[in-house]
């Protein structure tokens, strides 16, 4: 690849005593993996520039599926995330890396993803809202094409007290039954303007995107959700049983 790609780093581990396997989100080539030879050495000018949450300009070559880093330089420095902010950009990055094929371009995502993260680096309260948004985004980019504002099985436009059951493939189904597939009409408007005004609408939108995402995680539990438990205290009102890990 010649010429220069903006590029953020999703994941990274030491290979061999002086090198680095990267997993990169890249503007135009998706996520391609590559290696940092002598990133891990004392000289090296690459140390503390292939850190995630720094925005990049990258080269690389090869033709295999791992590539060799030619080039490397931090366009500006680290997005602050600390704390909640920086275990849900964790949880972002640990996503991209599992659900992504190599070397597929996803442009419009990558500004989302930057979008996503500039929204935790500056958020002052819950990071779910950001969190919800880039899933729905992700979505989409997958081709996970689901019409939330009609009812899959007479067409008619959603209603806001009506409750609408959610059929893989189908879509959303008017249903007396109120199960964990459940959704009212208000809250599938929130879900197609990934706007969500209020706590209501927030949690409807964490239980369909973990129930969309399922199958293209698999049965393999995601890392940074066992950090985030260590993170936090057990009776925090943001633990898992309060609804707001990731």
């Amino acid at each position: 690849m010649e010429g220069w790609q903006r590029a953020f780093v999703l994941h990274g581990r030491p290979w061999s005593e002086t090198s680095l396997l990267l997993d990169l989100f890249t503007e135009e080539q998706g996520r391609i993996r590559v290696i940092a030879k002598g990133a891990r050495s004392r000289r090296s000018h690459l140390k503390g520039t292939l850190q995630p949450f720094t925005p990049l300009l990258v080269r690389w070559g090869g033709r295999g599926e791992v590539k060799t880093l030619r080039s490397a330089e931090a366009v500006s420095l680290a997005l602050p995330l600390t704390g909640i902010a920086l275990y849900s950009g964790l949880y972002i990055n640990e996503l991209l890396s599992r659900v992504l094929e190599q070397e597929t371009r996803y442009s419009a995502l990558f500004f989302d993803y930057l979008h996503c993260i500039q929204n935790l680096a500056g958020a002052t309260g819950s990071p779910e809202p950001a969190l919800r948004q880039f899933e729905l985004a992700l979505l989409s980019c997958l081709g996970y094409g689901v019409d939330f504002l009609h009812c899959a099985g007479s067409g008619a436009q959603v209603d806001d007290t009506m409750t609408y059951r959610y059929r893989e493939e189908k879509g959303f189904i008017a249903s007396l039954v109120i199960d964990n597939t459940s959704f009212t009409g208000r809250q599938l408007k929130a879900l197609a303007s990934r706007e969500f005004p209020d706590a209501d609408t927030l949690r409807a939108a964490k239980r369909f995107t973990r129930i969309a995402l399922k199958p293209y995680l698999g049965g393999k539990p995601l890392k940074s959700r066992e950090l985030f438990r260590q993170f936090l205290p057990k009776k925090s009102p943001l633990t898992p049983d309060g609804g707001s890990e990731h």
